[in-house]
This record gives structure tokens, sequence and C-alpha cells, in this order.
């Protein structure tokens, strides 16, 4: 266990080494530049476990293949969103996918069906049948705002897709955090958490919590170690702040009593 400050600061928690288990942030990346990627590993690289190249972006961003190796050297996990996942499997185009993901040299894939329905005992062969050779997150959660699983669902989809090989699986919330976990005004649904929490290690849950007061939430509930994702490429400081104690909201979280 260390922190990796510059300067001592006695009664900071400790944060787990990398590659984490636990404490992992994901960061959501949605057409950055080559430029932009070596500036956030440039001060930001111990802050961070997953970058997730967002929905469908890989496809369009420039450079893309200098990018993923500039995240890659700095050892960084990088994967394809799981709406790409989404976009080959609508068009049986699986094969197709997995010859990108080998293009790119992934070591992670995301396998989700939060815009389209995939019979869940399809989805978790599919995790199986991945998990052999890749690290596989998988995603719990519908983006449409109208689509709602009751709790039992989510717990019941959640613990599957763990048993079928799954490393992580994701709370879905989308970039905006206002779905799944959230209400539409981003307020965390706290009967739905708690009854996830209840049922599933937290340790085996990254949370998409895109907005501050969500990963403040998250941290308070959870503690400094929980997992959060969607965290913009420009917040990851911030947040690790956040998990320190050394920001407003969590200042007295970690101090003796």
């Amino acid at each position: 266990m260390s922190n990796s400050l510059n300067y001592f600061i006695s009664n900071i928690p400790n944060r787990p080494d990398k590659p984490r288990k636990s404490g992992i942030t994901m960061v959501m990346d949605k057409g950055l530049s080559t430029f932009e990627a070596k500036s956030i590993i440039s001060s930001s690289v111990n802050s961070i476990d997953y970058i997730k190249l967002g929905f469908g972006t890989s496809a369009i961003t420039g450079n893309i293949d200098d990018k993923i190796k500039i995240y890659q050297q700095a050892g960084i996990n990088v994967y394809l969103g799981g709406t790409l996942f989404e976009a080959f499997y609508v068009r049986n185009l699986l094969d197709e996918y997995m010859k990108v993901v080998k293009r790119f040299n992934l070591d992670t894939i995301e396998i989700s069906d939060g815009c389209i329905e995939i019979d869940h005992d399809i989805k978790c062969e599919l995790i199986n049948k991945y998990s052999k050779n890749f690290t596989v997150l998988s995603e719990v959660g519908s983006k449409d705002a109208e689509v709602h699983y009751n709790p039992e669902k989510w717990v019941g989809m959640m613990k599957k897709e763990l048993d079928a090989g799954s490393f992580k699986v994701i709370a879905e919330a989308r970039e905006s955090g206002n779905v799944g976990i959230y209400s539409s005004n981003g307020k965390a649904e706290t009967s739905l958490i708690d009854i996830i929490s209840e049922n599933i290690d937290s340790n085996n849950i990254i949370w998409e919590a895109p907005l501050k007061a969500q990963q403040v939430w998250f941290i308070k509930k959870y503690g400094h170690n929980v997992n959060l994702g969607n965290i913009a490429s420009n917040e990851v400081i911030a947040l690790e702040t956040l998990r320190l104690g050394l920001r407003g909201d969590t200042f007295f979280d970690f101090l003796p009593k």
C-alpha cells in the first residue's frame, strides 16, 4: 500500500499499488488527441487504472493506434466502450470486433447491453468465452431512462455475470450520470444501491460516477477505495484528492477523531 504524494502529510488513507483490485478509477476518453493523452498521463498516471474509449469514439478518433500505445506504454489498461461492442453485436459482426481488439493489442474488453437487449444467458456465455483470454468488464443497466430494473434483477444479473467470469461488473449511469443507479436529477438511488451492495461485494463493482457529488457520495458510503468509473479525464486528480481527504467535501472523513 502506498500513496504517490509529492511531500509528506500525515493521516492520509492508503491507496493500493497498481495493478489495483480495489480503489479503481476508470476514466472516460471521449476522443482525446494524442497530445491530450500524453498530458493526462503526465499528471495522473498513478491515479488511472482503466481508460475507456467511450462508446464508438475509437472508430473515428484520429491517430487512434498511436493514442492507445501511449496509454499502454504508461501501464494503463485501455479498452473499447461497451456501446461499440453492442454496435458490432447487433450487426452480427463479433468476429470483426475481435479483429479490432487484436489490432490494438487490447487485453480488456467490455460486454454490455445498455442500448440493445441481449438474452442474459447469451450475454453470460459471451462473458465466459472471452474471459478465457481477456479481462472482461461487464455492464449491467440500461441507457434508456424509461427502462427500470428492480433491485432483485440488478443483483441477479450481476451475480451471474461475475460467476460467468467478469472481473468487475459496471453499474450503468452513462456519462451524464442520470440513469441506472441514479435518478434523472443525478441523485443516487440509495435503496437500489443498498440492496445491490448488501448482496454483492462492492469491491466487485465499478460504480459509474461522472459527477463530483456522486463521487463524494460513494466515497463517504464505501470508503476511499471504492471503485468509480466514467471519470472525466480532467477530473482524475480532483477525484484522487477526494479519496485522500484533501478536498473540502471529504476533508474530515479520514482525520483522527
